[in-house]
């Protein structure tokens, strides 16, 4: 069974899918009521499930006539998703980001769901047994050697 966030995003995916457009604006109360929960859940999913390295860029208006933007960033070429990856990388990497990178990757085609798990596999924090903020670090260069090997072998 799915928890409320799952649905939660699931419906917000959906509804920006059928705008038709890249971008769109929600009501926190009204998605809140919808779901029979309270706004801080709507918060939560937004701030984790719409992030940057997912694709996303969120823009907030808080207040009565508040509303959440929701825009999905569409390169306009792989090779300039991967370009927005490589400044991604100039930071430490938590296991999540790089998670919702690879996950990105995956949904652009640009890895194969084999190569996905497997690179997941080699920056978990369990195979990766240094203390942070090296670990993050070490994460960060890992991936960054991932992206230079994509965009030089572009599919």
């Amino acid at each position: 069974m799915k928890n409320i966030s799952d649905v939660i995003e699931a419906y917000l995916k959906r509804v920006l899918q059928l705008s038709g457009e890249d971008i769109v604006e929600i009501k926190r109360s009204e998605i809140a009521d919808r779901f029979e929960c309270v706004p801080s859940q709507i918060n939560y999913v937004i701030k984790t499930r719409f992030t940057a390295e997912k694709g996303y860029i969120v823009e907030s208006k808080r207040g009565g006539g508040g509303y959440i933007r929701i825009i999905r960033l569409s390169p306009k070429s792989k090779q300039a998703l991967l370009d927005e990856m490589l400044s991604i990388t100039d930071n430490p990497l938590s296991q999540q980001a790089s998670m919702d990178l690879l996950d990105r990757l995956y949904e652009e085609r640009l890895l194969t769901e084999r190569e996905s798990h497997l690179m997941n596999k080699l920056l978990h924090r369990d195979v990766l047994s240094i203390p942070l903020p090296n670990r993050d670090i070490i994460r960060s260069k890992l991936f960054r050697e991932l992206i230079m090997t994509l965009k030089v072998h572009d599919r």
